[in-house]
């Protein structure tokens, strides 16, 4: 009881809370700021929960910042302050600061737009733009900690038909098609995501019959495929843990049902082709049954703290 009290006692303050989160991201971003110059890198993770008293994740977006209340529920003390003392450590306005309530996501939920400010723009990474939104849906349009993955799907896409499976905003396909895939085909459930693959496409200046976009239930997309002889030399497939979307048929729940997924797509990939698996599912296990996956580790250094993925390369 003592020590429980002694705890409850030492907790700090709203304004000592600040001040530890305003010292703890200025450290950081001077740290962050010379890698990022030298790496040609404008957006990148600064804080994940460093401090246990302050469930905050920070992203810096090209002058911008995006902060993820991880609190779950709980509310974080002090938000309002916290936020001031970020812009402050950052040397950026208050208005540059966008904040969201990080909130387990279930079918349509995580295609829900819950604002309409429009902070939306464009931000370069590896050579090429994407556009982000930091106001109006849960994601920003670009998952950072893909970074290096990006870079890798990029060096093998050379003469390639590209397939992205749950492709979100189409990255992947924005570096295959720059690596030089002969053709990408981006396939999502969200008709707003396939939207967005799009003019992430035509800002790179990848237009035309070569990049198919299409809105359909993966799982069945996928069966179809199979059964019309497609086949890809480079495919991604980077599911949602869990989804009960009412377009889908079924539930998908990526543990339960990632060896049928996995051997449905691998059956697409040509002789020597590549496909690439990850999932951001805290407690995923991969079936022993999965033979030939290589664990791909190539987390970017600003997420080698806390890393919010897994993924594998596997071969036809």
């Amino acid at each position: 009881m003592l020590r429980r009290e002694h705890r409850l006692m030492s907790e700090p303050g709203p304004s000592a809370r600040a001040s530890m989160f305003h010292d703890r991201l200025q450290k950081v971003a001077r740290h962050r700021r010379k890698w990022a110059r030298r790496s040609g890198v404008a957006c990148y993770r600064l804080y994940d929960r460093d401090i246990p008293q302050i469930a905050l994740v920070v992203d810096w977006y090209d002058g911008r910042l995006h902060v993820a209340d991880a609190a779950r529920g709980e509310g974080t003390y002090g938000l309002d302050e916290l936020l001031a003392a970020a812009a402050s450590a950052l040397g950026i306005e208050e208005d540059a600061v966008y904040v969201k309530r990080r909130q387990r996501q279930r079918g349509t939920a995580q295609y829900t737009r819950f604002a309409r400010e429009g902070a939306r723009f464009s931000v370069p990474e590896g050579g090429h733009r994407f556009w982000v939104n930091l106001s109006d849906y849960l994601d920003t349009g670009l998952f950072l900690d893909h970074r290096r993955t990006r870079a890798r799907v990029e060096a093998e896409a050379a003469g390639a038909h590209m397939l992205n499976l749950f492709a979100y905003t189409g990255s992947f396909s924005v570096y295959a098609a720059a690596g030089g895939a002969r053709s990408t085909t981006t396939v999502d459930l969200s008709a707003t995501y396939l939207d967005w693959t799009g003019e992430n496409m035509a800002l790179n200046g990848f237009v035309g019959p070569a990049h198919h976009r299409v809105r359909a239930d993966v799982l069945d997309w996928v069966i179809q495929a199979q059964s019309d002889g497609a086949r890809y030399d480079l495919i991604v497939l980077d599911p949602p843990t869990f989804s009960n979307s009412k377009r889908m048929r079924t539930t998908f729940d990526v543990q339960r049902d990632h060896v049928r997924l996995l051997d449905a797509t691998r059956a697409l990939l040509t002789p020597g082709g590549a496909l690439y698996f990850s999932t951001n599912a805290r407690r995923f296990s991969l079936d022993a049954s999965v033979t030939g996956a290589e664990e791909v580790t190539d987390v970017p250094p600003d997420f080698e703290r806390r890393r919010p993925h897994r993924c594998w390369r596997l071969t036809a």
